[in-house]
């Protein structure tokens, strides 16, 4: 364009989008700038997709903190200034920052979000950290070849790949270069991303599980004797609402304040126990 514009013209648009951004969280009960634009930054793609016709776009608490944040804002509400902290969230392990653009650029490029060097950026960077994986699971090392090569493994007869050597205490990228010396062709971002995926694996995996599982049984009748008092693992304050309110169901019980999908799992593996154990009965 060739309208120019000032910079004390930008400044003003700058206080005002800012402004906009500030009276946002106020409305909706919370309080910080990141929080404000994460909603203003939801908010806005799904003006867009109404615009369009199509369907709304959620995030789930499972693949943002955004997600965490929109659904405590939108089922618990608020009683004071909400913040969103890394402990409300319960699937944090992937919930990194270091994995923020594995996760959420593919989002972000079928909404239309992302411009194309971004995109190109990110897809030459998934395909880096692709290559290198299978690199490091193309083979299968005995405990004796990997003790051979300086990483000390339990004579247990497993063999191991070096994508899970990685996630062993005390073991860095550089030890596996005895293994494969072509490993030091990847640039250390590259190798540093693959280490803490590796590190977090299995915690992930087993995440995604209590997630889906969750999700699948969110119909779940709670017995109306249903004894919170007697479940360990719940606080004082979360039995004491949950006894008041008696919930329906565990998607009706995930909407009680305070109430976090650990707690759900909880009831939900008591409930299925005692199925069981009538059944055996």
């Amino acid at each position: 364009s060739d309208l120019l514009i000032g910079e004390e013209v930008l400044d003003q648009i700058e206080t005002k989008k800012i402004k906009n951004l500030y009276l946002a969280g106020q409305i909706n009960g919370t309080t910080g700038y990141e929080e404000a634009a994460a909603q203003g930054l939801i908010a806005g793609i799904n003006a867009a997709l109404a615009a369009r016709g199509t369907e709304p776009f959620i995030l789930d608490r499972s693949q943002a903190y955004i997600g965490v944040m929109i659904d405590d804002l939108v089922t618990k509400g608020v009683a004071e200034p909400y913040r969103m902290f890394t402990s409300r969230a319960e699937f944090r392990l992937s919930l990194r920052a270091d994995n923020a653009d594995q996760r959420l650029t593919p989002i972000g490029i079928r909404l239309g979000c992302v411009d194309e060097e971004r995109k190109l950026a990110f897809y030459k960077k998934e395909q880096e950290l692709s290559d290198l994986k299978n690199r490091l699971t193309q083979r299968d090392y005995t405990p004796k070849e990997l003790n051979s090569g300086g990483i000390s493994v339990n004579s247990d007869g497993m063999k191991r790949n070096l994508y899970q050597v990685l996630a062993f205490p005390n073991v860095g990228f550089d030890d596996l270069l005895i293994f494969d010396s072509e490993l030091s062709d990847f640039s250390s971002s590259i190798s540093d991303q693959i280490q803490r995926d590796a590190l977090y694996a299995n915690y992930v995996v087993r995440q995604e599980k209590d997630a889906n599982n969750l999700k699948r049984d969110e119909d779940q009748i709670i017995p109306k004797d249903f004894d919170y008092s007697g479940l360990d693992g719940l606080s004082n304050e979360l039995k004491s609402k949950l006894i008041a309110v008696g919930p329906r169901d565990i998607a009706q019980a995930m909407r009680v304040d305070g109430m976090t999908p650990a707690a759900a799992l909880l009831i939900l593996s008591k409930i299925k126990h005692g199925h069981r154990k009538r059944s055996a009965g």
